[in-house]
C-alpha cells in the first residue's frame, strides 16, 4: 500500500473517531456473512458502529487523541465497536451477541477516555449511565422523603385523632 494511501485511510480514521473516548475492541474473523450482516443489523438498530481496522493505521490515527490507549492494544484482526448510550451498554450488546454466535471473541475496552483497558466481559458487568444516574438520583431524594415523612406524620397522627372524635360525636348524635 502506498504512503499516500495509508495517509488517506489514517485520515478518515481520525475523522471516524474524532471526540469518541468510549469503545470496544472485538475478534470477528470467525464469523460467516449472514452471521456478520446480522451482528451489523442489530448493532446499527440500537446506535452502534461497527467497523473493521487495520491496526497500524488505526494507532496512527488515535495517537494524540482520547482513544490512543486503545490502538496500543490492537494486536490480531480487531474490530471497533462504539456507540450506543455507554460503552457498558456497548459491551453488555457484545457479551449477549457472542453468546449467540460462538465466533465473535471479546477483547478490551475502554470508558470515557480512561487509560485503564479492561476485559469487554467485565465491562458488562458494570452499571450502565441510566442506572448510575437512576441511583444517584434515588440518592439524593431520599433523605428528603424521609423529612416529608417525619413532617406529615405527626399531621396524620393529629387527624387520625380528629376523625375518630368526629366518629364518636356523630355516633352519640345519632343515638
Amino acid at each position: 500500500m502506498s504512503r499516500k494511501t495509508k495517509q488517506l485511510i489514517t485520515d478518515e480514521y481520525k475523522g471516524w473517531y474524532e471526540g469518541i473516548s468510549s469503545a470496544c475492541v472485538i475478534d470477528v474473523t470467525g464469523l460467516d456473512a449472514k452471521s456478520t450482516h446480522r451482528l451489523r443489523g442489530e448493532l446499527r438498530a440500537k446506535g452502534m458502529e461497527i467497523r473493521v481496522l487495520k491496526n497500524s493505521l488505526a494507532r496512527r490515527a488515535f495517537e494524540g487523541a482520547a482513544l490512543e490507549p486503545l490502538g496500543k492494544s490492537l494486536q490480531g484482526p480487531c474490530t471497533l465497536v462504539h456507540g450506543g448510550d455507554s460503552a457498558v451498554d456497548v459491551a453488555k450488546e457484545l457479551v449477549r451477541l457472542a453468546r449467540e454466535m460462538d465466533a465473535i471473541k471479546l477483547k478490551v475496552g475502554m470508558i470515557d477516555g480512561d487509560p485503564e483497558l479492561m476485559p469487554v466481559k467485565d465491562m458488562a458487568q458494570m452499571k450502565s449511565r441510566a442506572e448510575l444516574q437512576g441511583e444517584v438520583i434515588m440518592l439524593v431524594l431520599s433523605p428528603w422523603r424521609r423529612v416529608a415523612g417525619q413532617i406529615t406524620s405527626p399531621w396524620a397522627k393529629v387527624a387520625g385523632c380528629v376523625k375518630a372524635v368526629a366518629d364518636k360525636t356523630e355516633e352519640s348524635q345519632a343515638a
